[in-house]
């Protein structure tokens, strides 16, 4: 039902259209993801063209997945460290899952893929963080993540108001 990939600079230009629709509709849905319900299509291009720049220097691993139709419904980033004393970590950040595909699994695939690689990269860390009481923070800790504790006021949601993060972490073996 879903095709799931890692995307580079390229690939991900290719879809930069459908990229930017799964970001508007993501805030659009109250996702805390960096974005005010009042952001403008030209702030998620831009955004998304600085992930662009990041796949190509290495330090960002893109995964989208696509429905049958070739559409992107869903992404999820992997965030490397490059500090000498943190290669075996990276962030998860914006696992993104289009409305209309949601309740499907598709969030769930994409931690997968994002697992994988992480391994593939030699990561043996995984840390996120996700908006306190949302779907995600109990999609992560379904998936074993644990949860390290909580951050209060830390970043808007869509609507503006400040609220709390969940900050998680998953050891992964080889």
């Amino acid at each position: 039902m879903f095709t799931l990939s890692s995307a580079d600079e390229t690939v991900a230009y290719r879809h930069l259209e459908d990229l930017i629709a799964l970001l508007a509709d993501s805030v659009a849905g109250g996702a805390s993801i960096g974005f005010l319900h009042t952001s403008a299509r030209e702030e998620f291009e831009h955004s998304w063209k600085n992930v662009f720049a990041e796949l190509s220097t290495g330090v960002l691993i893109l995964i989208i997945a696509l429905n049958e139709q070739g559409r992107v419904v869903g992404s999820a980033q992997l965030a490397l460290s490059h500090k000498a004393n943190g290669r075996h970590r990276a962030e998860v950040q914006k696992v993104l899952v289009h409305s209309d595909c949601r309740g499907k699994g598709l969030g769930r695939k994409l931690m997968t893929v994002i697992e994988d690689v992480a391994r593939a990269n030699q990561i043996t860390l995984l840390v996120l963080d996700t908006l306190v009481g949302s779907v995600a923070e109990q999609m992560y800790a379904k998936l074993g993540y644990q949860k390290a504790g909580e951050i209060p006021s830390y970043a808007a949601a869509p609507d503006g108001v400040l609220y709390p993060t969940a900050l998680f972490y998953k050891l992964l073996e080889s």
